[in-house]
């Protein structure tokens, strides 16, 4: 008997799960997201961000 829990795999896996956008539709929103925090991007980084960043960077690399 098949489930229908959303975490187990699928027969069709290449099945879109939800809705899907169209392009035109995916454009524009990634131009309002763009739009929307592309100022946040231009902020410095709070020091002890950048350090604790820093440190989780060093230890994905041991």
């Amino acid at each position: 008997m098949a489930s229908d829990h959303p975490h187990e795999s699928r027969a069709f896996p290449d099945e879109p799960i939800g809705p899907v956008l169209s392009e035109a539709t995916r454009l524009r929103l990634g131009r309002q997201l763009q739009a929307l925090y592309e100022p946040v991007i231009d902020e410095p980084l709070d020091p002890r961000l950048a350090e604790l960043l820093q440190q989780l960077d060093d230890d994905r690399g041991r």
